[in-house]
């Protein structure tokens, strides 16, 4: 079975660390330890965001958008599949249903646009 070139050119591709500087430079195994072991009420927000944006492997950077306690750190990363099913699952503001529209119109991931029908669906019981 050949690959798509056009499927090819859409994935990120990934590399096993440990990369950069600070949370990059840690091994994979090491940097998905200090991940799991944040406590909820951390402030280890911008390492985290690091994290995401990276090269690292798309598991890895779903822990850790998994992870980020201000949501609104990861709207620009809402492209990214592996991160926007992670933020939209985390909204529940009335104001974020128009973003939640948009994003199901407008991405070319089914997953994230599954993600976004069921978190609306979840605002719009909660209306009622």
């Amino acid at each position: 079975m050949t690959e798509d070139p056009s499927d090819a050119s859409r994935r990120q591709a990934w590399r096993e660390g440990p990369t950069e500087g600070g949370w990059l430079a840690l091994s994979d195994d090491d940097l998905l330890y200090h991940i799991e072991a944040l406590p909820a009420d951390h402030e280890l927000d911008q390492p985290l965001i690091e994290v995401v944006r990276s090269d690292r492997h798309f598991f890895i950077r779903q822990e850790a958008a998994k992870k980020v306690r201000n949501r609104d750190l990861l709207l620009d990363q809402s492209g990214d599949r592996h991160v926007g099913q992670i933020l939209v699952r985390g909204m529940t503001r009335a104001e974020d249903v128009d973003y939640l529209e948009r994003l199901m119109r407008d991405t070319r991931h089914l997953e994230v646009r599954k993600a976004a029908e069921a978190q609306l669906k979840t605002l719009r019981a909660k209306r009622r």
